[in-house]
């Protein structure tokens, strides 16, 4: 059986989880087995309906206190579950929750794990997962030869499928481990759109030249139904708020379409945001790094280019 850890957040399954329902889902079919859910906590709305999503049962823990992440203690109730079902794959998202639990979980069971998996695993010589390395400048396969098998899943790496399908819910029977984590306070960041669920991002860097200039990059990115981006220099200026930073030393993203606006390109930033399907860069100098890692430039000031974007958005939107 393949178990897939459902990460959820301000009462609903995050995007991230869905993808990896779909993933554990399409695992499973060749593997001949069947993929099910965990979920720590509660959720809002009908947990047969991720049924959809191919998972035959969802394995609930329904406490209020595990809606905050604790890795110590989820991990402590995963490896209890693991053991009750049996299961031999285990399938997180690689974003912060997955990133803190799943080598706690790995460690717990001696399996073996592979963190930023971007595609199914070669079940046909062994079990062989490919990911990404060195800040996704190429690619490396793992073979995995323990017992119990471990997979992150890098967000955005695979698509979210349905089909007609109702899940049952099973209420577990686990004690719940004390907690040696006490939340004091949640400051939660803005935006309408979080950064690591777009699929559209519009990012802008130091050639808006101020904050006060940032009201065409956040008319852009809501015609679009995007998240609002920044480089580090725009967040260090505090023209920006640190959670929209991205690159190397920020957050790292894989949207459909990534929009770069007066960004030059630094090394660390590519490295945040390569693998993005699709990268357009707007800057005014024709030797700015970004055009080489770009499917789509445009040479010009950004001053220029992006109301003009913003007028032809409008215009096939029918947006006055």
């Amino acid at each position: 059986m393949v178990l897939v850890f459902l990460d959820h957040a301000d009462g609903h399954i995050k995007k991230a989880s869905l993808e990896a329902m779909s993933y554990a889902t399409k695992l499973a079919s060749q593997l001949g087995t069947t993929a099910e859910g965990l979920l720590l906590g509660t959720v809002e709305g009908d947990l047969s309906a991720l049924g959809q999503y191919g998972v035959k049962k969802v394995h609930q823990l329904k406490q209020e206190s595990l809606n905050s992440l604790d890795a110590q203690v989820y991990s402590k109730i995963i490896v209890e579950v693991v053991q009750l079902t049996g299961a031999k794959v285990l399938v997180f998202s690689h974003n912060v929750n997955g990133k803190a639990v799943a080598p706690r979980v790995s460690a717990k069971l001696q399996a073996g794990l592979v963190a930023g998996a971007i595609a199914l695993p070669d079940t046909k010589n062994g079990f062989i997962v490919k990911k990404t390395v060195f800040s996704g400048k190429a690619f490396a396969n793992i073979s995995l030869n323990t017992d119990i098998k471990i997979i992150s899943l890098n967000p955005n790496a695979f698509s979210i499928t349905t089909a007609d399908g109702t899940a049952e819910i099973v209420q577990l029977q686990v004690t719940v481990p004390p907690a040696k984590v006490k939340i004091k306070s949640v400051a939660k960041s803005s935006g309408e759109i979080p950064l690591t669920e777009a699929e559209i991002v519009v990012s802008g860097g130091r050639g808006l030249k101020g904050p006060e200039n940032w009201g065409m990059i956040e008319e852009l990115a809501k015609l679009l139904h995007a998240a609002t981006a920044c480089s580090r220099p725009v967040a260090d200026a505090h023209w920006r708020p640190h959670n929209e930073h991205v690159g190397q030393t920020g957050i790292v993203i894989a949207p459909n379409l990534y929009i770069a606006i007066g960004i030059s390109g630094a090394i660390q930033h590519l490295a945040g945001v390569n693998r993005s399907k699709t990268i357009v860069v707007i800057n005014k100098d024709p030797e700015a790094p970004f055009f080489k890692a770009a499917d789509y430039g445009i040479v010009g000031d950004a001053f220029d280019v992006v109301p003009k974007i913003i007028e032809a958005v409008k215009r096939l939107k029918g947006v006055s």
